[in-house]
């Protein structure tokens, strides 16, 4: 990968590391952050016990670039924290105004505490970044119908371990419930007659036969589902259990130009935003123009495309559509494959004059 350190460099220096995963507290495990330090993959993830508050005179006040360039002011704090499987890592918090700690996890030794506050807090971006692609130019469509097959070699989680896991899990929760029936069902002293007593007892023994064959069972499971391999190669399975993939190769060459139409998208919200008080309105007018509809008129004299953009129902977007006109014309693009220069303007600044109304 483009941009790690090479071998030499990572036996020179034992904590530095090749590349940095970030993911949620759902990917929380310290088994897991110890494997990837082995290999020297760092992570950046939230603490999902991060234990009582710091004092708050540990928090300095750190200017952080964030994702988009803006530079922004936090209350950061970093200590050292062992985890229960003896891995020391790096504990990052942030103070919010309103006195909130956020602690943050790390095995990036060498990433400045800026640096790695913000790429933690850039994950958002991510996240709204799929959310969009997804609403709005159907990331994760369905492009083809069909299945390829998967290497032997494959490793996947056996579905016999999968079986026993689950029946493990729900189990376990039963014998939870169980185990609090049995706490909660108390003989009240108001009723405690003879046969009352009798009663309650034979209703006691009755939950208490039923914990013991639940934990029974859960024990056997357990036994059934160490005994499985957790993980198998495909080639292991029985024809039946075998599973394929989808077939991927157009969906990812669709997929490619779906990231440059959005890449392009974003250049046009860049321009229009010079000119907008609400930034976040501009992506929305720019899929209002996507839509809009064109007149497509050569130029006889074969040097020039002209564009012509039907008008928006807001007079105010006509003139912000100007402005973007103006910004890509200044390029002097040609069509591909010609020498058509491509002229972009609207209907309304070509057929009436400036401040004229329709």
């Amino acid at each position: 990968m483009p941009g790690q350190p090479t071998e030499a460099e990572l036996a020179a220096d034992p904590l530095r590391h090749r590349f940095i995963l970030v993911f949620d507290r759902e990917g929380y495990s310290p088994d897991l952050f110890q494997r990837l330090k082995d290999q020297r993959i760092a992570i950046l993830s939230y603490h999902k016990h991060p234990g009582p508050d710091w004092a708050v005179d540990e928090f300095q006040p750190t200017v952080v670039t964030l994702q988009n360039g803006d530079r922004d002011t936090l209350a950061l704090a970093e200590r050292g924290t062992r985890l229960n499987n003896g891995l020391w890592v790096r504990e990052l918090r942030r103070r919010d105004p309103s006195g909130h700690q956020t602690s943050i996890l790390s095995t990036a030794y060498r990433c400045a505490l800026d640096r790695t506050a913000a790429a933690m807090f850039a994950r958002w971006y991510q996240e709204n970044y799929f959310k969009y692609m997804r609403q709005h130019y159907g990331l994760d469509r369905l492009i083809e119908h069909g299945i390829s097959p998967l290497p032997e070699t494959t490793r996947l989680v056996n579905p016999a371990w999968r079986a026993l896991d689950s029946a493990v899990r729900r189990t376990a929760a039963e014998l939870s419930r169980a185990r609090a029936r049995f706490a909660g069902h108390v003989l009240e002293p108001a009723a405690s007659t003879p046969a009352a007593a009798a009663q309650h007892e034979a209703r006691k023994g009755a939950q208490l036969e039923q914990i013991q064959a639940q934990e029974a069972r859960l024990t056997d499971l357990k036994t059934q589902r160490q005994s499985q391999p957790r993980h198998v190669e495909l080639k292991d399975l029985p024809p039946e259990q075998r599973v394929a993939q989808l077939r991927a190769g157009r969906k990812q060459f669709l997929d490619t130009i779906k990231l440059i139409a959005y890449r392009a998208e974003s250049a046009l919200v860049a321009i229009l935003r010079e000119k907008m008080s609400r930034h976040d309105d501009a992506r929305s007018l720019v899929r209002a123009l996507f839509a809009t509809p064109i007149n497509l008129r050569p130029d006889a004299t074969g040097t020039e495309l002209r564009i012509e953009l039907h008008g928006q129902a807001n007079p105010a977007h006509d003139a912000l559509i100007e402005h973007l006109c103006t910004e890509l014309n200044s390029t002097e693009s040609c069509y591909p494959g010609t020498t058509l220069r491509l002229y972009f303007t609207t209907l309304r600044s070509s057929t009436f004059p400036r401040g004229q109304d329709v």
